[in-house]
């Protein structure tokens, strides 16, 4: 999630997402990918609700070990399926 996108900011579309699955279940793995990183920036990110906060410019290593455990929950949710 770019969290200086216009019209809405990360911050208020990660607000939303998480109301809408407070009432419809489910969990959206959300990462935070911004310029900020000023003390607090990575601390209101998660208050509002982002799994996980990455500064740009983005390194590859970075964003796979955040990546990760969502890939890896697909993967054993596939393999359950099988």
């Amino acid at each position: 999630m770019d969290v200086q996108m216009p019209v809405m900011d990360g911050l208020t579309a990660t607000r939303e997402i998480r109301k809408r699955e407070q009432s419809k279940g489910g969990h959206i793995r959300i990462l935070a990918m911004t310029a900020n990183a000023m003390k607090g920036d990575r601390e209101k990110c998660l208050q509002a609700g982002m799994d996980g906060y990455l500064t740009k410019p983005i390194q590859s290593h970075e964003l796979y070990q955040k990546m990760e455990p969502t890939l890896s929950s697909k993967s054993q949710a596939k393999t359950a399926k099988n």
